[in-house]
């Protein structure tokens, strides 16, 4: 009871441990602080930015076609249909190229 330790600084002084464990815990707040920093800088940039690019109106599939997959390249639009076939739009929705695959 004669002594007293809630002085930090006399107690990191007689127990130098206490001096590299304050210094870890400042190292890992300052690093957990940069980290949630550049988490929401991130997501901000992420989230406005467009969902989708520019899409035409409409895009006309030959008779029969059914799309399977559509992919949105940097200035093309390509469905893959249920039969196999690829299909290459451009940005307006015109077509370009026309692929058969083979299973």
């Amino acid at each position: 009871m004669g002594q007293d330790d809630t002085d930090w600084k006399r107690a990191a002084k007689e127990v130098p441990e206490l001096r590299f464990l304050k210094m870890l815990v400042t190292g890992l707040t300052i690093v957990m602080g940069l980290g949630m920093v550049t988490v929401v800088a991130l997501l901000w940039i992420r989230l406005n930015q467009p969902v989708l690019p520019d899409l035409p109106g409409s895009i006309a599939l030959p008779e029969g076609a059914r799309p399977a997959a559509i992919t949105f390249a940097a200035d093309r639009i390509v469905v893959v249909t249920e039969a196999d076939e690829v299909l290459v739009y451009d940005r307006a929705g015109g077509l370009i190229g026309q692929l058969q695959l083979q299973p």
